[in-house]
């Protein structure tokens, strides 16, 4: 019971920080467009379609549900062995899967919902790709594939949490909410930065920014509140 107070706590202290970098990854975004162009960037149409298009096969067709818990139990036995866990176990099917780890922890637990799988494997694919090849000009086709991959991902994130989950309730549902929103917003900018023409110092700067944005924000709001 303490141990779920004080994650309760924690996670009002980190919503701020959730405020600052989903603005952050808005501006990055638009980022993405530059200034001296008023026409919209192949790179931001990448992602935009392949974030809709996968919307709309979500909509119309059969949900490959296997899929999916694929990628979820993967993603749990990846951060298990990133964190020094054994893993065994594996069990995936059309109505659900398994793994068993020899530790759990709310990075385990929670990292399905935070950590896109697919996209992960899109990111490792252009890596390998760009060892040998430039890819820099089809930067459109892989963003496409970040946005497609990322809302297969969020889609199937909302589907979950919409469900009763042992996961959150494990870790108390304020505390999974703002700790997957937080990792989310804030793995889509290095998804993002990792495939376009974006570098991690613009990013930064951005980020950077937005925090001074929302404190000054917010010390107005103090301000206002203390003289009324």
């Amino acid at each position: 019971m303490l141990l779920k107070f004080l994650k309760f706590c924690i996670a009002v202290l980190l919503l701020p920080a959730c405020a600052v970098v989903c603005l952050s990854l808005f501006h990055l975004i638009l980022a993405l467009q530059p200034e001296s162009s008023r026409q919209i960037p192949p790179s931001f149409w990448g992602l935009a379609i392949g974030f809709f298009l996968w919307l709309f096969l979500f909509i119309v067709c059969q949900k490959p549900v296997r899929t999916y818990v694929l990628g979820h139990e993967l993603t749990h036995a990846l951060w298990a062995a990133v964190t020094g866990a054994r893993v065994s176990r594996l069990r995936v099917s059309g109505k659900g899967g398994s793994v068993q780890v020899s530790k759990s922890t709310f990075l385990i637990t929670l990292a399905p919902y935070f950590f896109p799988f697919y996209t992960f494997c899109v990111l490792l694919l252009y890596a390998v790709i760009s060892a040998f090849h430039n890819q820099r000009i089809y930067e459109p086709f892989w963003l496409g594939l970040v946005g497609l991959t990322w809302a297969f991902h969020l889609t199937f994130t909302v589907h979950m949490l919409l469900q009763h989950q042992p996961d959150i309730h494990e870790n108390g549902r304020l505390f999974s909410c703002v700790i997957i929103l937080l990792f989310n917003a804030a793995g889509l900018c290095v998804w993002i930065v990792c495939m376009s023409s974006v570098t991690f110092d613009q990013l930064l700067a951005i980020i950077t920014a937005d925090s001074r944005t929302m404190l000054n924000a917010g010390l107005r709001l103090l301000q206002t509140a203390y003289s009324g």
